[in-house]
């Protein structure tokens, strides 16, 4: 009989350290960018209300993971949708389970941080203020992130509810809601998108020379407008986040022209690709999720655990 240790939400966030969370997340890239993580493209079931996505993945030296998360229309909250489910860590070397966490703050501290490594690898380092769209759980963490690691850079928090938008901000010390999402992201170097939009947020007239934008969101569709997509210079986790179809691959990287290269961004980050190449250049990282952030974040939550001492064990 084996055991299992069980970490609910509150435990699975107090697990996963932001810094140590990083650089699992950025070894994870280096190792898709270098064809060393074996995950299959994410596959979904529907349902009528929503969708239950299925990320299996192994990272060699991080661990083997799976993750199933159900996305449905949240009926309290008009326009937004709710990510529940569970990550389960497996032993890579003899396939025992070694822990079973809540997939919603993992979720959201690896998509955080892959935002948060293209933006240190890719944005001009006199970028100005930041933008973070939108005002639900995935804006929050972002803004929490960047609490964490850079709480003098001004966030300016942008979304459809002003009251909401001024609560983000209110993660940072640096925070303050915007008067409306033009007005942040024309002040912005960075501009991270966090929404869960099904038509495009953002439109390029608004984003300055040179920005860096992280999209995130977009699971029903696109989040950003296809000015901004054909103007920009590409990066993604994956090559696939254009080559499949959603959803694995992103609504705004669809039908490129052959011309069109998406760049993976671990491979800025090994310094095997470059990532900008000038002052005026607009970058994007498109992220479309990936099970080998899933693997990232869920070895940093179970060592942690287990160093503190943290969570139920379970026998199976």
């Amino acid at each position: 009989m084996s055991e299992i240790r069980f970490l609910d939400g509150g435990q699975t966030r107090a697990a996963l350290d932001p810094a140590r969370v990083m650089d699992a997340v950025a070894t994870a890239l280096v190792a898709v960018a270098r064809d060393q993580v074996s995950a299959p493209p994410r596959i979904a079931a529907h349902a009528p209300g929503g969708l239950l996505g299925a990320m299996p993945g192994h990272v060699p030296g991080l661990g083997l993971a799976a993750k199933l998360v159900s996305v449905f229309a949240d009926p309290e909250r008009p326009g937004r949708s709710s990510h529940l489910g569970i990550v389960a860590l497996f032993d890579e070397a003899d396939g025992h389970p070694l822990a079973l966490m809540d997939a919603g703050p993992l979720t959201e501290v690896r998509t955080a941080a892959s935002a948060t490594l293209s933006a240190r690898a890719l944005a001009r380092t006199d970028g100005g203020p930041v933008a973070v769209v939108g005002t639900g759980a995935q804006a929050r963490a972002q803004v929490s992130l960047l609490a964490a690691l850079a709480p003098k850079t001004p966030v300016r928090v942008a979304g459809r509810d002003p009251g909401r938008a001024a609560s983000v901000a209110a993660a940072h010390p640096s925070g303050r809601a915007a008067l409306g999402i033009e007005d942040a992201v024309r002040a912005a170097g960075t501009v991270f998108c966090c929404t869960g939009a099904v038509r495009p947020v953002i439109d390029r007239d608004w984003l300055a020379p040179g920005a860096h934008i992280s999209s995130v969101g977009g699971s029903h569709g696109p989040e950003l407008d296809a000015a901004t997509v054909r103007d920009a210079t590409l990066f993604a986790e994956w090559p696939g986040a254009a080559t499949t179809p959603p959803p694995s691959g992103a609504h705004e990287l669809q039908g490129l022209p052959p011309e069109r290269s998406v760049t993976p961004l671990g491979a800025v980050l090994s310094g095997e690709l470059p990532g900008r190449r000038d002052e005026d250049e607009l970058t994007l990282f498109k992220s479309t999720g990936h099970a080998a952030l899933d693997v990232a974040a869920a070895q940093v939550a179970h060592a942690v655990a287990v160093a503190e001492g943290w969570g139920t064990r379970l026998s199976l």
